[in-house]
């Protein structure tokens, strides 16, 4: 029975690329496609996929948070991060919430296929090109040092601050969690405090920095 692969991927293009990359393995199967992260969730949980290819600046929701999401409600679904981010703290981050792998985009053409059957097989995989970086003692390798933002906010924080950087006002982003204007003020103003930032402009800066939302 081949490995069955949700490709979470908000760029057409770069989605069409790996499909035809793997429709040349007879042993693995794209079943599904997700835009967003909630829809990766969704999907996950109603396909029963062996493996989620995840990008980690997704709308809606980040790779890192869908991950997080996807390992809590369905631990046998594996995950494989791709993403441009080569930074020692997108890694962490990632492994921290999950994730079983760790290939950047620009390796992808040469290393996509042994990733996916590493971490499907039940092993992990790290980019040759980060290969400087424990994949499996990863939390002992960072300094004692004050937490990054990512750390310091809650990881709802995370999908509010996400929503104010993609633009969304406080009463979107009330509607789509299902919660008061008054919450997301409360929230907003609790980031703003946490993260040390005054302004719209600041955070939205923040989360392209972090990786949250892209340019």
């Amino acid at each position: 029975m081949g490995i069955r692969i949700l490709l979470a991927e908000d760029h057409k293009i770069v989605r069409q690329g790996l499909r035809s990359l793997l429709a040349k393995q007879p042993d693995l199967e794209i079943v599904a496609e997700a835009e967003n992260g909630s829809e990766a969730i969704a999907l996950a949980t109603q396909l029963g996929v062996d493996l989620v290819l995840m990008d980690l600046t997704l709308p809606d929701m980040s790779g890192i948070d869908a991950t997080r999401r996807i390992v809590a409600e369905l631990p046998e679904v594996r995950v494989l991060a791709l993403t441009m981010h080569s930074d020692k703290r997108f890694i962490t981050e990632t492994l921290k919430a999950g994730a079983k792998g760790y290939l950047v985009k620009e390796s992808a053409t040469l290393e996509l296929v042994e990733a996916i059957r590493s971490v499907a097989g039940g092993g992990s995989y790290l980019s040759r090109s980060l290969q400087g970086f424990d994949l499996d003692g990863h939390a002992k390798l960072e300094p004692a040092k004050p937490a990054s933002a990512p750390c310091l906010i809650s990881p709802r924080e995370r999908e509010v601050l996400q929503k104010i950087a993609e633009g969304k006002g406080t009463k979107e982003i009330a509607f789509t969690f299902g919660v008061s204007i008054k919450t997301i003020e409360t929230q907003r103003s609790q980031i703003k405090k946490k993260l040390n930032l005054h302004s719209i402009a600041e955070l939205t800066k923040y989360a392209i920095r972090e990786g949250l939302v892209s340019l």
